[in-house]
Formats: structure tokens, sequence, C-alpha cells
């Protein structure tokens, strides 16, 4: 197996079990880079890889090129989000072996825009690296991390994690937050994720309002975390806030350290919760509804940990890593038997 990444790709240090020969540095700076994607075509030649996975639109032209300059090797892509795909990609999929949709909502998204056939997408939900969360829970230590973050010891956390983009809903939480301090005083709540704008617009704007709302003393932004399993394990509750998510990788995260979610009914919550079992779902951009929401489950102790413990089994059965693996696998399988049979058939073989 092979890797190819760009040389400040995040993914590098989690792929430190692959052979350093077998990882790739490549610019991959658009999907126009015709010079990378020469490149990749030149090492899946050299190499005779038999299947190519993309997992970025930006890179799905670039691999598909690679897969044209070398016809033994199947194509397959991934799509995460919901956006559609420009039309143009009918193009660049007309060659792909499969599209794994990460849920339900996606694949219909897919079928929707009709650039490959139906039968051609797969759901494969994305999977939850049970044993790190297990070991982050077993060390975790709440009050070495209220230190390391600055955060009040003797309060209830309720928080919220994704980049600081609009869709995410932050603000809708800060709102919230504050209907909630005016019932629950000890209530603290964090922002965890990082602002990609120039100029960290969209954060001096969420710190703007924290100040209108007169929250300084309530509410902690915590920036980039390198790993968030702690924070998970220190939250008393989890809230996404979003108006769009095409799966909910920190709700699935949150749920798996058994952290009662309330969430808004974005497409890919619906797919990770079931309303009053694993979790609270309520409309989206309903700021009552959502204060309402915390501040049941933060009245009610019991009824926090029942659905924390649903909710954690329910990733386990549904959302675990060794799913998601097996089922990449067999689609690989897959795809590399239909291209045996193919070329068989290409030669007259039966």
């Amino acid at each position: 197996m092979f890797a190819v990444v760009r040389p400040d790709s995040p993914l590098i240090a989690e792929l430190t079990g692959l052979p350093v020969q077998n990882l790739v540095y490549l610019p991959l700076r658009n999907a126009l880079d015709a010079k990378s994607a020469g490149r990749l075509a030149t090492f899946v030649g050299k190499q005779k890889i038999q299947l190519i996975h993309a997992h970025m639109a930006r890179d799905y032209p670039l691999a598909a090129y690679a897969g044209r300059r070398n016809p033994k090797a199947q194509l397959v892509v991934t799509r995460h989000v919901l956006f559609p795909l420009n039309r143009l990609h009918r193009i660049t999929l007309s060659r792909v072996a499969r599209v794994v949709a990460v849920s339900e909502a996606v694949g219909r998204q897919l079928r929707i825009q009709k650039l490959v056939p139906p039968e051609r997408v797969t759901v494969v939900y994305n999977g939850i690296d049970i044993a790190r969360f297990e070991t982050a829970m077993r060390e975790f230590d709440r009050e070495q991390f209220c230190r390391r973050w600055d955060v009040p010891e003797n309060t209830t956390l309720v928080g919220s994690v994704g980049s600081l983009n609009p869709l995410k809903g932050h603000e809708d939480f800060l709102q919230a937050a504050a209907l909630v301090t005016d019932i629950f005083p000890a209530a603290y709540f964090i922002v965890a994720g990082v602002d990609v704008t120039a100029g960290q617009t969209n954060r001096t704007n969420l710190e703007r309002l924290v100040r209108e709302l007169k929250l300084e003393s309530r509410v902690r932004f915590i920036g980039k975390m390198d790993d968030v399993a702690p924070l998970f394990c220190a939250l008393d509750i989890f809230v996404s806030a979003s108006q769009s998510e095409s799966f909910g990788l920190a709700i699935a995260e949150a749920m798996n350290t058994g952290t009662p979610v309330v969430a808004t009914e974005t497409e890919g919550a619906r797919e990770l919760i079931r309303d009053g079992a694993t979790g609270l779902l309520l409309k989206v951009r309903d700021v009552g509804a959502l204060a309402e929401a915390i501040g049941t489950l933060l009245g009610d102790e019991e009824r926090r940990q029942r659905i924390g413990q649903s909710a954690r089994e329910e990733v386990r059965l549904r959302f675990s890593l060794d799913r998601m693996v097996d089922a990449t696998e067999q689609i690989y399988q897959e795809s590399h038997a239909s291209r045996v049979v193919s070329v068989r058939r290409q030669n007259g073989e039966r």
C-alpha cells in the first residue's frame, strides 16, 4: 500500500505504520495541477498499482488522470460532504469503479446528481477509533484537563467542537448559552475549533457576541486541539448546533465517550442519533429549543448518564473503525474482481 500526500498534510502523523518508502509527497495544489497529475500517473504505472483511492474533490481529476494513463488501475473515490459536485465531474468520474458516500444523505445527493450509475454508489459510514478513545477515557484526569485549558473545575461543562464557520452554528450555541446560564449559573461553555479565515474574522465575531451577551466569564475558546478525546471526556454535554452535517464525526466521537449529545436535525445527525434514546434532536436554528434541550439534560444527571451509555453502545455497534475498514476492503476486492472479469471478456475468455 502507498499513500500520496501533500508535504504539509496532517495525515502524515497518522501514517507511522506505513514504510517510509511507501509515503509519497506531491504538491497536489488543485484540480488543475498538471505536473502533480503527471507525476502521480508515472508513479502508479511504475509501481503497477491496481487501485487508486481519492478522498477530496480537488484530487478526483488528478486521480482520474492517473487512472486513464494506467487502464489496469481501478479508481475509487470517497465523498465526504453534501455539496453537489460540478457537472464536469461527470467526465472525471466516467471510469470510476465505486463512489463511497460517508452517509445515506451523501449517497442520496450523489444519486440525485446522476453523475455516475447509482449502482456504483456505496455508503460506508465513517469509523471511530474506539480503542483510542477507550485509552483516553482510562487515562483522563479532569483536574489536569481544567488546569491545562484554564477551565473552572467546579462547573458543568457544555461544549461544541468544529471549525469556526457560520454553518457550524456556534452563534446559535452561544445565544442558547446565554439563556441557559439564567437558570443554571454553574454551567460553563467551551468552543473548540479553528478559524481558517484571513484575519480570524469568524472568531472575532463570536468573541464580540460573547461580550454582547455578557458571557465573558462563562465561555472559553480553546482553538486547535491535536487530540479532542480528552475534551469529549471532560464535557458533561456535547452540543452540535450545525446547520448542515453530512455525517457528524464530532457527534459520533462524543457519543463514543458516553457524553450525551444535543444536536440539530441535520442530515448526518439524524442518521447517528435516535432522538430521546441516544441523544436529543431539535430543529436547526431554533435557539430556544436548543437552550431548552441543554437545560433538560443539565437538570437531570440520571438521564444524561442513560443517554450517554446508550449512545456509546450505538457507536460500537454501527460506527466502529473496524467496520469501516472491512467495508472499504470489500469494495477494493469487488472493484478488482470486476476489473478481472472485464479484462477476460475483452479477451474473449469465459
